[in-house]
This record gives C-alpha cells, sequence and structure tokens, in this order.
C-alpha cells in the first residue's frame, strides 16, 4: 500500500471517481487533500468525505495569507472537529513568488502554528525560497509534529530538520534528471525520515511530466526513491507508509 500525503485532487479539474481507481490500480490506497484558500474548505470537506480512502488538512497557504482573518480561524477550528480532517495546511512561507507581504506571512504561519497545538495536530509546511525564517519559527512556535511538504532544501538543512523530529516530503521532482540536489537529500538521509506525496496536479513526475499529476503517480516517486537509496521498491513502500500512518494517525482517523 502506498499514500499520497499531499494532493489537491478537490480541484475541479479532477474526476474523484476515476482518480480513485486510478489510485487504487497503483497500489495508492489512502491520499491527504490539503487545504489552501477558505472558499475552497467546503469542497474540500465535500470531497474527502465522498471516500474512505481520503483524509484532509486544513489551514490557508502562504500565498493566500491576505485572506485569513477571525472569521477564517473560527472555521478552521470548527472544521477541525471532523475526524477525516488530520492535519493543518498547507501553512507556511512561500518568498518566491511575492515578497511584499513576508510578515503578514509570518504572521498567519504563527496562527495556525497554534491552533496545531492547542487541538495536536501534525503540521503540513509549505516552504518556498524561505528556509531559515520557517525553521526558526518552527523551531520557537511548533509544538506538534511537522511534514515539510515538497522538500526543496539542501543536505545540511534536510539534517537539521531531522534533528527537530521533523519529517520530509518528495514527489516528482525527485525523478527529474536536473534536480540534483533533491536526489541528494534522499540517497543522504534515511527512510524513517521521508513520506510521499504528488502535489497533484503539479509536479508531475517522468515518465508523465508535462501532464496533469494524480495520486497514482506516487509510485514513480517511490521506485525514484528506491533507486536513489538502491533498497527495494517494496522497503520504500513499507517504510514511508508506515511514517505516514503515524505520524497523521491515520488509523484512529479511520475507526473515528
Amino acid at each position: 500500500m502506498l499514500i499520497d500525503t499531499h494532493a489537491h485532487i478537490d480541484f475541479e479539474a479532477f474526476d474523484l471517481k476515476e482518480t480513485l481507481a486510478n489510485a487504487q490500480n497503483s497500489g495508492v490506497e489512502k491520499i491527504i487533500v490539503p487545504g489552501v484558500e477558505p472558499a475552497t474548505f467546503d469542497q474540500l470537506l465535500s470531497t474527502v468525505e465522498k471516500d474512505d480512502r481520503l483524509y484532509g488538512a486544513i489551514g490557508v497557504h502562504p500565498s493566500e495569507a491576505q485572506k485569513y482573518d477571525d472569521n477564517v480561524e473560527k472555521r478552521i477550528i470548527e472544521i477541525l472537529k471532523n475526524p477525516k480532517i488530520v492535519a493543518i495546511g498547507e501553512v507556511g512561507l512561500d518568498y518566491y513568488w511575492d515578497k511584499s507581504f513576508v510578515e503578514l506571512q509570518k504572521e498567519v504561519f504563527i496562527k495556525q502554528i497554534e491552533i496545531a497545538n492547542e487541538f495536536n495536530k501534525p503540521l503540513i509546511v509549505h516552504e518556498r525560497e524561505a528556509h531559515a525564517d520557517a525553521f526558526d519559527i518552527l523551531k520557537k512556535y511548533a509544538k506538534t509534529k511537522v511534514l515539510f511538504h515538497c522538500f526543496s532544501g539542501s543536505v545540511e538543512f534536510a539534517k537539521q530538520c531531522i534533528r527537530e523530529g521533523y519529517k520530509l516530503a518528495f514527489g516528482g521532482v525527485v525523478t527529474f534528471k536536473n534536480a540534483k540536489t533533491v536526489k541528494e537529500v534522499v540517497k543522504n538521509i534515511a527512510l524513517e525520515h521521508i513520506m510521499l506525496e504528488t502535489d497533484s496536479p503539479y509536479l508531475t513526475p517522468e515518465p508523465y511530466r508535462g501532464k496533469r499529476n494524480e495520486p497514482a503517480y506516487v509510485r514513480f516517486v517511490a521506485q525514484k526513491i528506491a533507486e536513489i537509496k538502491e533498497t527495494s521498491f517494496e522497503e520504500v513502500e513499507k517504510v514511508t507508509t508506515d511514517n505516514a500512518i503515524e505520524f497523521f494517525s491515520l488509523n484512529e482517523a479511520q475507526n473515528e
């Protein structure tokens, strides 16, 4: 069994029935659907309620930080009562697209970390070109589990995160020919710290690069990680799946 820990299949582009059938055929049996912005929260909830294989995370992406207010915060807390919502995310910092509201991004990130702490929910962190700031904020404020989604840092930064107990998720980028740094990170850290993701519909792995990504393709991520680490596909499958089940408390969520 494989688990895709990050897939935006609540987006309208997806035919949910077809997407889940493809995932099942590829051995993907659980999928985490992360939140992005308040306007899509209801769609996310509707999606994860439709199938036992789906779980959700709720949060405001850093690029959408200007949409965060007291009412949104109350809505996040309300949604967390749903047992299918297993994390806060994706939240964090993104300095790649727009640096004009960095301080607001930090403020919103901290507020959502505090919600995660209060409700003992793990954090799915989006961090792009903001390694030091994201790490410093997490180290100061986070009292719960942390997963760096689509990890893009160096080997040194990866080891720094691991020392704090954080997990790292890798997706289709690891299959790209020019992704030397990501491959070096995968090579130099233990599987016990790694989870799999697709970030569907983005970052489609080889051999489907250029097409829309979907959870079924997480198998290619697992295969590439096995190749890099010179281990079996089955070992990658088992360890990353166990990591995800433990991190998101999926057995408990399934029983509620």
